[in-house]
């Protein structure tokens, strides 16, 4: 019985690894051993980064808010609760989207939240 070679599936699996390396520095991108270990690393971080981003985009839309809403004359903190405290819902990605491109709706927003606070 002639002996079994991995030679296909080896070099399959070789070029499927440097293809996702391609772009990577140096040997990382050429050499398999070193491109693996590049691949690996690369994944973990999109991975990683994929959570990451999500509390990224909170952070912006939490300073967009915010400075929107001191140019109406409150805080972040102020709005947020006189908005809890008006039961209106929206989400701070829409609230964000609203201050710079529809600020004038944001303005009659934080003047409702405004009448709230000094309550």
């Amino acid at each position: 019985m002639p002996r079994a070679r991995s030679g296909l599936v080896t070099h399959r699996r070789h070029k499927k690894v440097l293809k996702l390396t391609k772009g990577h520095r140096a040997t990382r991108h050429s050499l398999y051993r070193r491109a693996h270990e590049s691949m690996l690393h690369a994944l973990s971080y999109a991975y990683r980064h994929r959570r990451q981003r999500k509390g990224d985009l909170r952070r912006l839309w939490i300073a967009r808010i915010n400075a929107a809403a001191r140019a109406n004359g409150l805080s972040y903190s102020q709005f947020i609760n006189g908005l809890r405290k008006l039961d209106i819902k929206i989400n701070r990605k829409v609230l964000s989207e609203m201050a710079i491109t529809d600020s004038l709706t944001f303005s009659k927003l934080s003047a409702l939240v405004l009448a709230q606070v000094k309550e």
